[in-house]
């Protein structure tokens, strides 16, 4: 991000640009910079967005290689082409003959660094990957936020607030909106703002869920599952993959507690897999519902899981009957109480 922001600090742009990573928020909005800077808002003559796949490359690369109109240059959109991900050669060999005038962004959610566009674009141009924030990072950019409009919030509040959104920038953003307009008036945002109006994330969801399994009450379990259905926001496989890597993350906590490691330690090396830390809320939870599961029992459950979505792949069963008995079946594992590990 800060080899993007001098780019545009300095005016010096290179032809092509791709930006990627899981942090949709900040994607759009550096995005968004890059093309302010590089043209005018209001020149329509010279910007061009394609959207999605079945883009024609060669329609892409005839536009590329015209003029700009009345212009310095012209700028081409790609957002989630597929490009990136998948092979596209011919993409590939024009992105080092991309002429001066021209400058092209690629906006993908989903990238393969071994391909071939990818290491074109790494060698000619600039490569920006926007991961997930910390909760640091997040309380300062929500702060900042606030001190804008004048009003305050605890720590703990904010805490509350955090753990409600997640750490997706668009969720925070909106959930913040939401707050500012019900506190309207009011200096200091209370703790009870936040459980009145702040949407429950689907990590909470899936917390609940868990500790309902964690103690054998299915029904509890299968409620917090039809909550999340019936908010039309995930699809039942997405809740299925929430629920296995969670129990993978138990897993991992129940091996680290094992080895004798502290909640910060557990909290930088638990989860791997997403190449950040757990924040504290988060890694308190794990190390808690953990003790209601034996090793075997966590290996099984997500055993099962895997040949549950396995079935629902091949049509033997339907997802949301699969991610049901996926339910049912953790919740016979669970202890049913609290003991150590």
């Amino acid at each position: 991000m800060k080899m993007l922001m001098e780019d545009i600090k300095k005016g010096q742009f290179k032809n092509v640009y791709l930006l990627m990573g899981e942090e949709v928020y900040l994607r759009n909005q550096y995005r968004k910079k890059l093309k302010d800077a590089l043209l005018d808002p209001e020149d329509t003559m010279n910007r061009a967005v394609f959207e999605g796949k079945g883009i024609q490359v060669r329609e892409v690369i005839d536009l590329a290689e015209t003029m700009p109109f009345f212009a310095d240059r012209r700028v081409i959109e790609l957002s989630d082409s597929g490009f990136a991900k998948n092979a596209c050669p011919e993409l590939a060999d024009y992105i080092p003959e991309i002429p001066k005038s021209t400058c092209l962004i690629l906006t993908e959610s989903e990238v393969d660094k071994r391909g071939r566009v990818y290491k074109a674009v790494k060698k000619e141009g600039r490569v920006v990957e926007f991961k997930r924030q910390d909760d640091r990072t997040l309380a300062r950019w929500v702060l900042g936020i606030l001190n804008r409009e004048e009003r305050k919030i605890t720590e703990e509040t904010m805490q509350v607030f955090l753990q409600r959104t997640g750490s997706d920038m668009e969720r925070i953003d909106r959930e913040l909106e939401k707050l500012l307009c019900y506190t309207l008036g009011r200096e200091v945002i209370e703790t009870e703002d936040v459980e009145a109006v702040c949407t429950t994330q689907i990590e909470n969801h899936i917390f609940q869920m868990i500790d309902a399994v964690a103690v054998q009450d299915k029904r509890k379990a299968l409620d917090y599952y039809y909550e999340l259905l019936a908010l039309r926001e995930y699809p039942a496989m997405t809740i299925l993959r929430m629920l296995t890597r969670q129990f993978q993350l138990l897993l991992n906590v129940q091996e680290l507690m094992k080895a004798g490691m502290d909640q910060n330690q557990i909290m930088t090396y638990a989860d791997v897999q997403k190449d950040r830390p757990l924040n504290k809320y988060v890694a308190g939870k794990c190390m808690r519902q953990c003790r209601h599961f034996r090793k075997s029992d966590l290996t099984a459950i997500l055993e099962e899981g895997m040949k549950l979505e396995n079935a629902v792949k091949t049509g033997e069963i339907k997802d949301l009957i699969g991610v049901e008995l996926f339910i049912v079946t953790a919740s016979v594992k669970g202890k049913g109480k609290e003991s150590p590990v």
